[in-house]
């Protein structure tokens, strides 16, 4: 998958303090420009002034106790939800469910950019220079890479740092590989195992020598497919984040010498008898990298894996598309849509297998999209050559 481009690596934010004119390189991973304007805030800050100045699109700039700056950003976070939750009750219900899902990107987003305000300084060691302030060096080193120079960067990045890197330091237990699958940062954590349930579950076919895994990521399913006695597996990705995430995952488990893992845009050369792909499920522009994991501007990865399986797939081969159905109840791709690119594609299907999503979401009232998510199914779709008897 195509990792989501962060800010230009060569911007700088610009801010007074003590009268003179001072400035530090400019990070954001989400690819936020750089604030316009910058105040400097501390421990004496009222919560309601930075919420304020935030919403205006004013950064602040923190020097006062580094976990006050957590507590502010609970703060700024309790009125952001509040605010919010006034908008979501609006006169006028969302005409459709495509209305209410992009009411709710953009609520989401607005809150994402107000919270994103509150900025923290690194030294070029990546030492935070406040009182009270953790040491985020290997976080920070697992995520930027090494340290070069002083920059400025979102506290509310800075956490998702840390909660990636206990992520990647703990890892996700997934029980049909009987292994633990380390995330990196910026990767997508296979986190929802239904998709993966249906992987482990699906028959075969009878030549499984190779196989490709297309947008592996953390190479979960590449991992799961060589567990289940494919021979050789070609796993591709475009981010390179992924590629070192999966190339770590499947060193570690030992399986390195039978998945190849290849930076491709969709497949590698040649053909297989089977390819595997779970691509982003919903249409729509990602506003982080860790979001080209669910959200394909256009449809443009579905689309593609159907377009060129049939070129990649061996005659009685077999191509698995894993996708959940959700844009469909939120009325952003219909089934009729999906049927016409496989068709197009010199694809049939050969079996649909289908599974419900269990992650917490699914069964929330609360939650704004739940008319839709409770009606969500995960599928694998089993394709082959339309002309396979």
């Amino acid at each position: 998958m195509q990792a989501h481009p962060s800010a230009e690596p060569s911007a700088r934010i610009h801010w007074l303090e003590d009268g003179e004119q001072r400035s530090a390189r400019w990070r954001s991973e989400s690819g936020m420009p750089v604030p316009k304007k910058v105040v400097i805030a501390d421990d004496k800050t009222p919560a309601d002034t930075a919420y304020r100045l935030a919403c205006e699109g004013t950064a602040l700039l923190w020097r006062g106790d580094f976990q006050n700056a957590r507590q502010l950003l609970q703060a700024l976070a309790r009125r952001a939800d509040h605010k919010g939750g006034k908008r979501a009750r609006p006169a006028k219900a969302p005409a459709s469910p495509a209305e209410a899902f992009h009411l709710h990107r953009q609520a989401q987003s607005q809150r994402a950019r107000t919270l994103a305000m509150l900025l923290i300084p690194f030294d070029g060691d990546y030492r935070i220079p406040l009182r009270r302030a953790p040491d985020v060096s290997l976080a920070c080193n697992e995520a930027y890479g090494r340290p070069d120079e002083p920059f400025v960067a979102s506290l509310r990045e800075l956490l998702g740092l840390i909660g990636a890197h206990e992520w990647r330091k703990n890892g996700v237990d997934i029980a049909a590989l009987g292994e633990r699958i380390h995330p990196h940062y910026g990767v997508f954590s296979p986190i929802r195992g239904e998709y993966v349930q249906l992987v482990e579950q699906a028959p075969l076919p009878a030549a499984h020598a190779l196989a490709f895994d297309i947008g592996t990521g953390t190479g979960v399913l590449a991992a799961l497919l060589a567990r289940r006695g494919v021979a050789r597996v070609v796993a591709t990705d475009m981010d390179p984040r992924a590629l070192r995430c999966a190339r770590d995952n499947l060193k570690r488990m030992e399986l390195d010498t039978v998945v190849e893992v290849v930076e491709a845009d969709l497949f590698p050369e040649g053909r297989a008898p089977l390819v595997v792909c779970n691509p982003p499920w919903l249409p729509g522009r990602p506003s982080a990298s860790i979001e080209s994991a669910v959200y394909d501007p256009d449809s443009r990865m579905v689309k593609g894996f159907l377009a060129g399986l049939a070129a990649h797939l061996t005659p009685g081969g077999e191509g698995w598309l894993i996708l959940s159905d959700l844009a469909e109840h939120l009325g952003l791709r219909p089934r009729a849509q999906l049927l016409e690119w496989i068709a197009a594609g010199g694809l049939r299907v050969l079996e649909r297998r289908d599974v419900r999503p269990i992650h917490p979401r699914a069964s929330d009232p609360a939650d704004p999209l739940h008319a839709a998510r409770s009606q969500e199914v995960t599928s694998l779709w089993r394709l082959t050559h339309a002309s396979a008897q």
